[in-house]
């Protein structure tokens, strides 16, 4: 049912509240897997957003919230490269778009932070000593950061591939 622009004031009414069910369903399966509330809250809100943005007024009002909460949820969502920023062209205030290559970006990221860990955990081996017990789970751990970022590279890869069909 799409009745974003048009149909009813019931079936707008119907709409915009099944289109809020799914935000809240979508934030809590993100808070499930570590997101806190709000910034999951906010984020699954721009993404069911047709334009993919919104301004601080628009969020505090689609999701009754102060507009304090979606200051300190926007700025941690910006911090993780998960949304940007955007002046109003000709007025003050901003808005808060999803980025374009979102997943992609947070794969990226992720390729970073695995490649990070990794070089640690083998100063780790070597600190802690190679035919140690824990020397010896620093190097497999180190291993396997190694081998999900091939895969990660892989995967990357096959899904440029796959979204150019």
């Amino acid at each position: 049912m799409d009745t974003g622009a048009g149909g009813s004031e019931s079936e707008q009414r119907d709409y915009r509240e099944e289109v809020s069910a799914f935000v809240e369903r979508f934030a809590a399966d993100l808070v499930a897997a570590g997101m806190a509330r709000m910034p999951a809250r906010i984020f699954a809100c721009l993404l069911a957003e047709d334009a993919g943005a919104l301004s601080a007024a628009e969020l505090s009002e689609r999701l009754k919230v102060s507009p304090a909460a979606v200051s300190g949820a926007v700025r941690y969502l910006a911090e993780m490269h998960m949304v940007g920023r955007e002046r109003v062209p000709g007025e003050r205030r901003e808005i808060y778009r999803i980025h374009a290559d979102l997943w992609y970006e947070t794969v990226t990221s992720r390729d970073q932070m695995l490649n990070r860990w990794a070089a640690t955990l083998k100063q780790g081996v070597e600190v802690l000593g190679p035919g140690t017990p824990a020397g010896v789970r620093a190097e497999e751990t180190a291993d396997f950061f190694n081998f999900v970022k091939l895969e990660l590279d892989s995967l990357m890869d096959r899904w440029r591939a796959h979204r150019g069909r």
